[in-house]
């Protein structure tokens, strides 16, 4: 196989011809979009350090200490809270059966629909002092006041970082069914007959095979929580990313803010190199002629509690704030018969921004995909190709706030330039948008050139090789044989990346033109205002705009699981 492998790789590079990629425009393309990734972080660093050293000083005394620490508890409480979520949830659904199953083993995924500022907002209103469950706890116990009976304030440190692991813990739950999927039985089953219990095989066995899993799938949800600023906010919790826009927007230092976003790239880095160092050295292999783990069935009340178990996450990270949701809008529509007109020019102005970022995300990952497929077969360097993902992979892992510092000094001298070549006066980028379409398609661009990328991986070189090897050209190529293997990819990708487009909202509040209102920007207006109810609509406008491709990806996830089982 290896040999067969050798020769059509050998082939192909006869087809393609020797290599020609250092000048090729599929090359210079790459290069120009990994370098457009890495220009906002280098213009931070640049705006950043001309600030001077009195900022820095101010910053240090005064500011970073509290945010910096409040960040820390942050993403360590929800770090801790989604790994127990993800990985338990994960577990049970894998190694045991009990009822309702097949059902929370997709449905667990539901929670990625929801932006963490949706249901901050929703379960803030929820929870209210007079709110329905409050209402009826005090209506259960016989009181008649919020004076006599009200429970907890939600905005604290901890309410955050339970909101937050709600609604973050699919990442952990993702990676780690995955892999719990893919770990040979029979390694469990000499666990069991060895003595240990299923808890121990769990905790000794298992999971520490699964550590690259829990280690990829935390670094995700925590490099959401960082990028959180609606949540944080309206929770009380003073983070690095809520300090950066309030020092920007409130007092108008921008090279303070600088500073502070170059502090969080710092705990970037550091959450990158602890996902890297977690999965480090750590390959385990399966083969298809390797059994699954086979569902033990559970009787009883240990079957209900695992139903339970797992129901909750759904119940309290979707299900409550989306029937809400649904309830609140309800409610408004009844009292107004039309939808305001602002509502709907917000509605229009987000879905222009989330398809414009799609079709940008979408030919900028083929184009980045395409070079790093051709590169692989025509270079001999595969180093060059994981250096340049992972590059024009980069802006996921920058929270919004931070991108949106570092695009304004590329942007304002392209502006400057376009002044001297037109003669336009004013700010065209960002007052047309441009720039808040070039941000958000740098922070999801990673979405699409994963897609794409492992959808050219599936494709074998032989199906290039005839192509080539009958006269084709690799433009005609790539239209006639991977456009149409690859379309499955490419409506997933920019299924995920409309949806991320449709909630984005640090960016969308720091580079969006004057007078120009998204779904997220309305609703942040409204809970700002303390009127969260008013804001219902748009909300779930947000929510239902994520559902369908969570729900797409979660059936494929289950139809995954189904034919490994």
């Amino acid at each position: 196989m290896d040999s067969i492998n050798k020769t059509g790789s050998s082939t192909m590079r006869g087809a393609f011809g020797r290599p020609r990629l250092f000048f090729s425009p599929l090359r210079i393309a790459a290069v120009i979009i990994a370098l457009g990734v890495l220009a906002p972080l280098v213009s931070l660093l640049w705006l950043a350090a001309g600030a001077g050293v009195g900022h820095w000083d101010h910053l240090m005394r005064y500011v970073l200490p509290d945010a910096a620490l409040n960040t820390l508890i942050l993403l360590v409480g929800v770090g801790v809270l989604v790994m127990v979520i993800g990985a338990g949830c994960a577990w049970l659904v894998t190694a045991f059966d009990f009822p309702g199953r097949q059902f929370v083993s997709w449905a667990l995924l539901l929670p990625l629909a929801m932006p963490t500022y949706i249901v901050a907002f929703a379960w803030l209103d929820l929870l209210h002092p007079i709110g329905p469950i409050q209402e009826a706890i005090r209506s259960v116990l016989g009181y008649d006041s919020p004076r006599q009976f009200r429970l907890p304030d939600l905005r604290s440190m901890t309410g955050a970082i339970l909101l937050l692991g709600l609604v973050l813990y699919p990442y952990v739950y993702l990676t780690m069914r995955a892999m719990f999927i893919s770990q040979p039985a029979h390694l469990l089953e000499a666990a069991r007959t060895l003595g240990l219990s299923a808890t121990g095989t769990f905790l000794h066995v298992a999971l520490p095979m699964a550590r690259p899993a829990l280690a990829v799938g935390t670094s995700l949800a925590l490099l959401e929580t960082l990028n959180d600023i609606g949540a944080s906010e309206f929770l009380g919790v003073n983070t690095l990313t809520v300090t950066v826009y309030t020092t920007w927007v409130t007092r108008s230092d921008l090279p303070a803010a600088a500073q502070i976003a170059c502090t969080m790239l710092t705990v970037v880095i550091l959450l990158l190199t602890l996902e890297y160092y977690g999965r480090k050295n750590q390959r385990y292999g399966t083969s298809r002629q390797m059994r699954g783990i086979l569902p033990a069935p559970l009787k009883g009340v240990r079957a209900w509690l695992a139903t339970c178990a797992t129901a909750l996450p759904i119940l309290l990270g979707f299900i409550a704030p989306a029937l809400f949701l649904a309830w609140e809008s309800a409610k408004r529509l009844g009292d107004s018969v039309t939808i305001s007109a602002g509502l709907i020019q917000s509605l229009q102005n987000s879905l222009l921004l989330a398809v414009g970022v799609t079709l940008v995300v979408t030919f900028v990952s083929l184009i980045i995909a395409w070079y790093a497929r051709h590169s692989a077969i025509a270079d001999r360097s595969p180093e060059r190709r994981r250096t340049l993902l992972r590059i024009a992979s980069l802006g996921y892992a920058v929270p919004g706030t931070v991108l949106a510092i570092g695009m304004l000094t590329p942007s304002m001298a392209t502006d400057n330039f376009l002044a001297e070549l037109i003669g336009y006066k004013g700010l065209p980028l960002l007052s047309a948008g441009i720039l808040l379409v070039v941000c958000c398609a740098i922070r999801f661009m990673a979405i699409g050139i994963g897609a794409l990328d492992a959808g050219l991986t599936r494709i074998p070189p032989v199906m290039e090789q005839a192509s080539r090897l009958l006269g084709e050209s690799e433009f005609v190529t790539f239209f006639r044989v991977h456009l149409p293997l690859l379309r499955p990819a490419l409506v997933t990708s920019a299924l995920l990346v409309f949806a991320d487009a449709m909630k984005e909202l640090p960016a969308t509040l720091l580079l969006r033109p004057v007078n120009f209102e998204t779904l997220a920007t309305v609703l942040y207006a409204e809970a700002a205002r303390g009127t969260y109810e008013e804001g219902a609509i748009a909300a779930l406008l947000i929510v239902l705009a994520g559902t369908l491709p969570v729900v797409l990806l979660a059936r494929s996830q289950l139809k995954t699981s189904v034919e490994k089982e």
